[in-house]
């Protein structure tokens, strides 16, 4: 169903089926004479069907539409390959086209993972059923790339880029100072945490994360449009409430630490998930994939605070307290 959740800006749930997240906000801009989308959803057929019902209700002209892309993600990249005209722009980021780019990215992941316990036999099967690998844009786009502080106009918005890395290397969102509004994309959501993932090891994303909620603590919002369910208020609170969970995170990953050195994929095992299963053995494998690259995020965090030491052995990593 189709909301009008600002003057002129409209947001439209695009279904994500089999996956937890069970939908993404696609938004639409109408200006005078050309529309800006925010956010596409993934490519499959289920959301270029749900996609062309709420283009076609709302009367949008893909020749005369722009697009807008929070990052690499393919819930939100991954349709506008079938969406983008030969007359459209889509903005983008830098170090997320550097991934897309990147020729050797899921097989550097693939060793990461084995470096970091994730079984051999199960580390192909994940990356074939990662939704990033699946349902990403299936042709190469002209991207128009933009940075911190760079201008978008739609109608009578004008937009700022605000680079927040964190949750991908280049997440950007867009603010507009005059209505104070802010498209957050996965960088802030109200009832659910963004997942913060690392397979490589020269980024800090847990790091590069809080940076960025410091610095939109800052920013005078009175409207956070997000990527997933509803828009909210009060930002300043919810991105208390994500510091704080990153907090109990820590603790938790430290807590187990104190059983011995482990793996990411050991501890990962260990620590407390909001899914429907009473073993590790029953997460679904890509669950088991995005919980281990969030608990190797938070053990690099605390490695980089100097609360935890990284040891190789036999080409394993393995973490454990400093003493």
């Amino acid at each position: 169903m189709i909301e009008e959740v600002f003057p002129n800006i409209f947001c439209e749930e695009i279904p994500l089926p089999q996956n937890p997240l069970k939908a993404i906000n696609s938004y639409v801009i109408k200006g005078d004479g050309r529309f800006l989308m925010i956010d596409t959803g993934m490519n499959r057929p289920e959301c270029l069907q749900a996609m062309e019902s709420y283009i076609k209700e709302l009367g949008v002209d893909l020749k005369r539409t722009d697009f807008f892309i929070t990052h690499i993600h393919a819930d939100h990249l991954g349709l506008v390959s079938e969406l983008a005209q030969d007359s459209s722009k889509v903005y983008f980021n830098y170090p997320d086209t550097e991934i897309i780019n990147d020729p050797n990215h899921w097989e550097e992941i693939a060793a990461s993972a084995g470096i970091n316990g994730f079984p051999e036999s199960d580390i192909q099967a994940a990356i074939l059923k990662h939704p990033g690998r699946r349902y990403h844009a299936r042709r190469p786009l002209p991207l128009t790339l933009l940075r911190e502080g760079d201008r978008i106009a739609a109608g009578k918005y004008v937009f700022q880029c605000v680079e927040t890395p964190g949750h991908t290397r280049g997440h950007m969102c867009l603010y507009e100072p005059k209505e104070k509004i802010f498209f957050s994309g996965d960088h802030i959501l109200e009832s659910i945490t963004p997942n913060i993932s690392l397979w490589t090891a020269d980024d800090d994303p847990l790091q590069e994360y809080l940076k960025s909620l410091d610095k939109i603590n800052d920013y005078d919002i009175e409207l956070v449009l997000p990527g997933h369910r509803r828009p909210f208020d009060r930002h300043r609170r919810r991105i208390a409430e994500l510091k704080q969970h990153h907090e109990a995170r820590n603790e938790e990953v430290l807590s187990i630490l104190k059983k011995g050195r482990q793996s990411a994929y050991q501890v990962a095992s260990n620590m407390s998930w909001d899914i429907d299963c009473e073993r590790w053995e029953d997460f679904p494998l890509p669950q088991q994939w995005f919980a281990g690259g969030e608990a190797l995020a938070h053990l690099q965090y605390l490695q980089g605070l100097g609360r935890v030491k990284r040891e190789l052995q036999n080409g394993k990593a393995l973490f454990l307290l400093r003493e």
